[in-house]
């Protein structure tokens, strides 16, 4: 079947897995799977995780396809190769997990962090149990690395017993079945950005955001722009970035929460009011002077601290 993002565009706020048809040859015949991402470094716009796997008695014929790291392409070189492996969908299968900006920020901004690598791990690690539950016979796992190479390989190679894996920096260069994946991501990335629909009421949105990448001027540039002064940015901006959060805190109106723990008792000190956190102390309040109630004192009911 064909790279169909309607489930993704009907809520660009989630992340969803999107997947080929498996080849019947995949079930029978040991496989080669590679694992690549589209996105990383972007502030607007979502990381795609792709995976794509063959029979490794295939490996030639993908070769011949002249697949590459999909960065090393133009989106048109890009499009007609992905093109070229949905018509070898006799024996090429793929599989993609779109992460929105929503996702990867409320995880690297909340309480317990999620950090990117270990989001991307698991991501990674999803998709290739995907592929085993659907009947894909991985033999051989090839990866572009996330974080130091031995780590991962020995992380990967406890979690899939059987499975020999390869994890390389610039493995999309060195792995077609890597290169594949990473064409697989890039082009689902390129068509989620090109259409992304903005839930927010920004009008007539200015789609000439440039890369997406942090030190591109016309990123920044949109980013000035798009920024509303009390609800910050749009979902299609990643707003755990550094870039997002400088100009918020330059140009947002500056927000003070009082229950913060590590500011909340001098902030309510500030404002003559006690802090939600003094009535989990053992001191008494400043206002413990006060005659107690009638319905107390009638019963000869007191307050103790120490039981």
């Amino acid at each position: 079947k064909k790279m169909d993002l309607g489930k993704f565009e009907e809520d660009n706020s989630q992340s969803c897995r999107l997947s080929s048809a498996v080849p019947e040859v995949c079930k029978t015949e040991d496989c080669c799977l590679g694992i690549d991402e589209a996105g990383r470094g972007p502030v607007l716009g979502p990381m795609v995780y792709g995976i794509c796997y063959c029979p490794i008695s295939k490996k030639t014929d993908l070769q011949d396809l002249k697949v590459a790291d999909s960065k090393t392409l133009s989106e048109v070189e890009r499009e007609n190769l992905f093109g070229q492996l949905e018509e070898a969908n006799s024996y090429v299968g793929w599989a993609l997990h779109i992460l929105s900006p929503n996702t990867i920020s409320t995880g690297m901004l909340q309480r317990a962090k999620y950090n990117l690598n270990a989001l991307s791990h698991d991501t990674a690690i999803g998709l290739v149990q995907y592929a085993l539950d659907c009947g894909v016979q991985v033999k051989e796992l090839f990866v572009d690395t996330v974080g130091p190479a031995e780590k991962y390989q020995e992380k990967l190679s406890q979690r899939f017993p059987g499975i020999v894996v390869t994890v390389r920096p610039k493995a999309d260069s060195l792995f077609p079945i890597v290169s594949a994946a990473s064409i697989c991501a890039k082009v689902s990335r390129d068509r989620v950005v090109k259409s992304w629909k903005f839930v927010e009421d920004l009008g007539e949105v200015d789609t000439d955001y440039g890369s997406g990448y942090p030190n591109d001027p016309k990123t920044k540039a949109w980013l000035a722009k798009y920024l509303d002064p009390v609800f910050g940015y749009p979902q299609f901006v990643r707003f755990s970035w550094s870039t997002a959060q400088t100009i918020m805190e330059s140009k947002a109106v500056p927000v003070h929460w009082d229950d913060d723990e590590q500011d909340g008792e001098k902030a309510a000190a500030k404002q003559n009011c006690a802090s939600m956190l003094s009535y989990f102390s053992r001191k008494k309040p400043e206002s413990a002077g006060r005659e107690p109630h009638r319905y107390f004192a009638e019963r000869r009911l007191e307050t103790v601290e120490n039981l």
